[in-house]
């Protein structure tokens, strides 16, 4: 009978394949091989350990309940197997003391109170009179004489009608701030400025005007101690102490505290705007 040969495979042609390859030098590069072998060491000592560990027997089983019982009269008792059952009683008997009671049956009601309807009105005015009756006697060497005092007690307590309609007053906060223009002075002439002020600017304001916005109010920041404007696109620089709220190349949200007022180039012409917030008012707007 011949035997059929296989392959021959020689060690010199076997290859490794490249994902291996890679992974090896990449975790002896990270100097992660000893780590990675400990883990393989780990994972088969493991069950090793936790089976070889325990040598107690089980814990025997708890003896069936034996009851003791004999014939009335007799000396010799005699023990009797009873098998255990254990589970719930019968939900019949468990609950047979109780009555069902619909659902959807209203058991509870809250207290009618007059008056406390929508559109209801409120008890009259109530009067109540005390009349006190008091007698005093007082006795002489002579005679003696009787004195009798009346005091009338009136106590009125009176109840209002329905409370007029409460209004909610709404605010907003408004500035105060001073603008001042300043054209000119860079071919080394006098720079020409005029300064203007404006009481109660309303958020969304555009501040000088329409016609050249350079800042808008937009209300205040926390606490209300400090004002928001929003700075437009044409402004090209901004010169003070203000903190920049958003914006990465340039500032688009300024926080403006009263008393320190900032400079902004704005246009092509390089005009200036001084603008300086002179206070922080909360004024009403309207009711509700």
């Amino acid at each position: 009978m011949k035997r059929l040969k296989g392959p021959e495979l020689k060690l010199s042609e076997l290859k490794v394949p490249p994902f291996l390859t890679d992974l090896y030098w990449d975790l002896r590069d990270r100097r992660l091989l000893p780590l990675v072998a400990l883990v393989a060491v780990a994972i088969v000592a493991v069950p090793f350990l936790l089976g070889g560990g325990s040598d107690k027997s089980p814990a025997p089983a708890p003896p069936p309940v034996a009851v003791i019982s004999g014939a009335a009269g007799t000396d010799a008792p005699h023990l009797t197997v009873v098998q255990a059952k254990p589970g719930l009683r019968d939900y019949r008997k468990r609950l047979a003391s109780r009555q069902p009671t619909d659902p959807f049956e209203q058991r509870f009601t809250a207290p009618q109170v007059k008056g406390a309807e929508l559109g209801g009105e409120l008890e009259s005015t109530t009067s109540s009179t005390t009349s006190t009756s008091t007698t005093e006697t007082t006795k002489t060497s002579d005679d003696t004489k009787t004195t009798t005092v009346t005091t009338e007690t009136t106590d009125e307590s009176k109840g209002g009608g329905a409370s007029p309609d409460s209004q909610l007053t709404l605010f907003a906060f408004a500035i105060d701030v001073k603008i001042t223009r300043i054209d000119g002075g860079g071919d080394g002439s006098k720079p020409k400025s005029d300064s203007s002020t404006r009481h109660r600017v309303m958020p969304t304001t555009p501040l000088p005007g329409e016609k050249a916005p350079v800042v808008t109010y937009m209300g205040v920041g926390k606490g209300a101690k400090k004002a928001l404007l929003m700075v437009s696109n044409n402004v090209k620089s901004i010169f003070g102490d203000a903190q920049c709220l958003s914006g990465t190349d340039t500032c688009q949200l300024l926080e403006v505290e009263p008393g320190f007022p900032e400079t902004f180039f704005y246009g092509d012409n390089g005009v200036r705007y001084k603008i300086n917030v002179l206070k922080i008012t909360a004024v009403p707007t309207g009711h509700t």
